[in-house]
């Protein structure tokens, strides 16, 4: 228990220093954070656009539909200002430094995760956390204290599973630093697949996003029980329930994965 606390305490010392300095340039920081609010707004009015024209998608209205990119997006926001000490490593990888990081007596996950934290990400956070609240605002939902804590885990949800994607990335590098592209399809692609509902994709794709990636757990099958909808795809109302544990899940699927990676990485030798 004591080296959980203590490893807790050196985490939050990793991201106060991280945070000291990007604050160093506080202008830089504050122009970053309003472009990544105005850039992913622009995704949103892309979405409003489509509802503006055609009222409907598939049935789902837009309020609905912002239900999900809050979501995500928000959900996105966190993993990607925690985890981008994992999604920068093939440069460690690359120059060798990594060797440093197995030196040390600390946990390699420990190290990855408190190497970076973003600030700036707290832009994308802010225009998700805005188009969250118009929906809720806008939708019918009979709130009791048990759908207020499934939202918030829904949003943590989304965070786990981004950050195991950003872990399953990082680890790809120990065999390979330059197909890593191909993560970036799943990651930032199931960003822009998690802000619409699975009803509206192929049955291999929907299939693909429950269990391989399963984005349904971080959006679609529990928004189905805020909604107090049932599912039209068949999910018992006990799955919709119970889904957001399956981001969770992921990501300690992902550390184990990472722990392999590390025990096969071979040193640069620089």
């Amino acid at each position: 228990m004591l080296k959980i606390l203590d490893a807790i305490r050196l985490y939050f010392r990793y991201l106060g220093i991280s945070m000291r300095a990007q604050m160093q340039y506080r202008a830089s920081f504050l122009m970053m954070t309003v472009g990544q609010c105005a850039a992913t707004g622009i995704e949103f009015l892309g979405i409003w656009a489509l509802f503006a024209r055609f009222r409907s998608l598939r049935g789902w209205t837009l309020p609905e539909v912002a239900l999900f990119y809050g979501i995500i997006n928000c959900g996105f926001a966190v993993a990607e200002s925690l985890g981008r000490g994992f999604d920068i490593f093939p440069e460690l990888v690359k120059s060798g430094d990594f060797d440093r990081v197995l030196l040390r007596p600390r946990s390699t996950i420990l190290q990855i995760a408190g190497r970076e934290f973003q600030l700036m990400r707290f832009g994308r956070l802010a225009q998700g956390l805005a188009v969250l609240i118009w929906a809720l605002l806008h939708l019918k939902i009979v709130w009791d204290f048990a759908r207020a804590a499934l939202l918030c885990a829904t949003i943590g949800s989304a965070a786990y599973l981004f950050y195991g994607l950003l872990v399953l990335q990082a680890t790809m590098s120990f065999w390979t630093v330059e197909t890593l592209e191909i993560l970036n399809t799943v990651t930032y692609g199931g960003t822009e697949t998690g802000q619409y509902p699975l009803t509206i994709y192929r049955p291999w794709f929907r299939r693909f996003f429950t269990f391989v990636v399963p984005i349904a757990c971080a959006n679609y099958l529990p928004v189905g029980a805020i909604l107090g909808m049932a599912d039209p795809l068949g999910a018992s109302t006990w799955a919709q329930w119970s889904a957001p544990a399956g981001g969770f899940v992921f990501l300690l699927i992902s550390l184990q994965i990472w722990k392999v990676g590390v025990r096969h990485y071979r040193s640069t030798g620089s």
